[in-house]
């Protein structure tokens, strides 16, 4: 198996309202690339947010009295602690600088995702913008499979895909947030092994792989390489979703 990561190159600054299907296949005409049946395409969360227009500005945002007294406990801007609040189902731990939450797409992230950094809006100085994870990331993947297959004419994959932290791991790592056409847990139950095990638990969350992969190459700082190209993922193609990810909160072990 050679699996390819490829970084498309000449990526403008995302806007609101920016196609990024369209974006994508120009990208690839540019660089030469021929589209292949299973390639893939994964797409930074922050791009997806900034073309459907998730910034907010903090200077629009009024702090509930609850946001206001989680943020003096966690000490952070209770504006900020407002949108963290709205954007989650429940709050599962604080510390000093550290809030972690569900959020309402359902998985457990910092901050409910929202992000200060590489982010900006309309205004001068004075205007402090953030950005919102996308509403629906599975919708917004396939939508944007939808335009690359109707143009391309080949079956992909598209991915969306953000930084997350760890329950039992120091570091952050590419997850997926939404996807389409591609896997999200490979179950290889009753396969057998190299000595002729029959492999009883084992389900792989092949989307987190790839998303860790395509993360290396699209860096964690200044985010020049929001799109990469992938072939040879080892998996087929298949109607997905996120949620087949998320682990019931019945069996999470760390709530």
């Amino acid at each position: 198996m050679n699996l390819t990561i490829t970084p498309l190159s000449s990526i403008p600054l995302i806007q609101p309202g920016d196609d990024l299907a369209e974006i994508t296949l120009q990208a690839m005409d540019r660089m030469g690339m021929q589209w292949m049946d299973g390639d893939i395409l994964v797409f930074t969360q922050k791009i997806v947010s900034k073309a459907e227009g998730r910034l907010v500005n903090l200077l629009s945002v009024t702090p509930s009295q609850t946001a206001i007294e989680l943020a003096h406990r966690v000490e952070k801007d209770p504006r900020l602690m407002e949108l963290i609040l709205q954007e989650s189902k429940e709050i599962l731990r604080i510390r000093p600088g550290l809030i972690i939450v569900e959020h309402r797409l359902g998985f457990v992230c910092a901050n409910a995702g929202i992000d200060h950094s590489n982010v900006c809006g309309e205004g001068d100085e004075s205007q402090e913008w953030v950005l919102l994870l996308p509403k629906n990331p599975d919708k917004s993947a396939r939508m944007i499979r939808r335009r690359l297959e109707q143009r391309c004419k080949k079956r992909v994959g598209v991915m969306i895909i953000d930084s997350h932290g760890r329950a039992w791991r120091m570091g952050t790592v590419g997850v997926a947030i939404g996807i389409a056409g591609v896997p999200g847990l490979v179950d290889l139950r009753g396969q057998k092994d190299l000595f002729d095990y029959t492999l009883r638990v084992t389900q792989v969350g092949a989307a987190d792989e790839l998303a860790a992969a395509a993360s290396l190459v699209m860096g964690q700082a200044a985010e020049g390489t929001p799109i990469v190209h992938v072939r040879g993922f080892p998996y087929p193609l298949r109607d997905s979703s996120l949620k087949e990810l998320l682990r019931p909160k019945e069996m999470d072990l760390f709530r």
